[in-house]
């Protein structure tokens, strides 16, 4: 009988705020024998930063896709959860949320799997990673951004290397009108953080005997700010679906794209050609765009977040991306559609 139980440590942040690579950098600083197992909510139906993870030290990764798992896909979470503990015992989870994610809820369901499982899974805590360059503009528009930075155990701020000290001072001053409790610390660029800053918190948020319900519901309200299109490339038959909310998919003809059908196509896209692509997205109404290209010098993994992207080589062992181009692009509600359509367009793809 294990006497040890397995704490949770749960990352939330807005799309592009720098969740992953914070995670992947906390890996090489935590002893070699100590297991991580990594469960990640993944936005649309491209699997990118799983590959990268899968790619690091981690012991396993599971994915639950195209939905948020602190509303629609809860049952999921729970289940993902005691399939982690059964197979793996771990000694230690990370729980990566999609950018939409509500942390009061999502902590919330996790104090019930203490209780279901007398503390062996155990929520350690929240860390919010706040991306310092571009948070006043999403926080705008955003209510579930503000949240995040409400409800938490510890704020990482990223990327305020790009911003300036008045800046900087700024976004924490309004920060702390936010949460002038919670721990404010600054990442070391890609070193991330140190992990004693965020691991071993025993997070006190959210215990079930100060809560008659589930706090501030679980509809899925929050998640209609954000949404996602794929498009793609050389993949194959074009299945069109209209609206990837995550919370359902609504299969649609209407839109004439959808009756167009998508070659076989293997061929490379220019680097620049897709960069200037890239530049003429609005950082208003287009947050982040992840997915596979194939370039001249190989197949890459993209990652496109407020203006900024990094591109990182991929070898496709398995063979499950044939195509050119297989992005999926986020943002507000009833404008990134038409955002994603013309960058389609662009760099001859698709919507999906």
């Amino acid at each position: 009988m294990p006497t040890k139980n397995i704490p949770i440590t749960v990352f939330t942040g807005f799309l592009g705020a720098g969740k992953t690579s914070i995670i992947l950098s906390l890996l090489p600083r935590l002893p070699k024998d100590y297991k991580v197992v990594l469960l990640k909510n993944e936005f649309g139906d491209v699997e990118v930063d799983s590959q990268l993870a899968k790619q690091s030290s981690l012991a396993a990764v599971s994915e639950i896709l195209n939905g948020c798992m602190c509303c629609v896909l809860v049952g999921q979470m729970k289940t993902a959860l005691l399939e982690i503990r059964e197979k793996f015992r771990p000694d230690r989870i990370f729980i990566e949320c999609s950018g939409s994610a509500f942390p009061a809820t999502l902590a919330f369901q996790i104090r019930e799997l203490e209780r279901e499982t007398n503390d062996d899974l155990k929520l350690d805590a929240i860390v919010t990673v706040i991306d310092a360059e571009n948070f006043s503009g999403y926080e705008d528009t955003s209510p579930t951004a503000r949240m995040q930075a409400s409800y938490t155990d510890v704020i990482l701020i990223n990327k305020w290397e790009h911003v300036s000290e008045r800046q900087l001072d700024i976004l924490i001053d309004h920060l702390n009108t936010l949460n002038d409790t919670t721990p404010k610390v600054k990442c070391d660029g890609r070193a991330g953080v140190d992990p004693d800053l965020i691991l071993g918190l025993d997070s006190k948020l959210f215990q079930l005997e100060h809560a008659d319900a589930s706090p501030f519901g679980a509809d899925g309200a929050h998640h209609d700010e954000v949404e996602t299109v794929t498009i793609a490339r050389g993949y194959g038959p074009v299945t069109h679906h209209g609206d990837h909310s995550g919370h359902e998919h609504h299969h649609s003809h209407e839109d004439a794209q959808g009756a167009q059908q998508d070659e076989p196509d293997a061929s490379p896209i220019s680097e620049q050609h897709l960069l200037d692509a890239l530049s003429s997205l609005s950082k208003e109404t287009v947050w982040r765009v992840k997915g596979f290209v194939r370039l001249e010098r190989g197949l890459h993994i993209l990652n496109w977040a407020f203006g900024r992207h990094e591109l990182t080589p991929f070898e496709d062992v398995a063979g499950e991306h044939p195509g050119s181009v297989k992005l999926t692009v986020m943002g507000e509600r009833g404008e990134v559609k038409r955002a994603a359509r013309k960058l389609a367009e662009k760099i001859g793809a698709h919507l999906v």
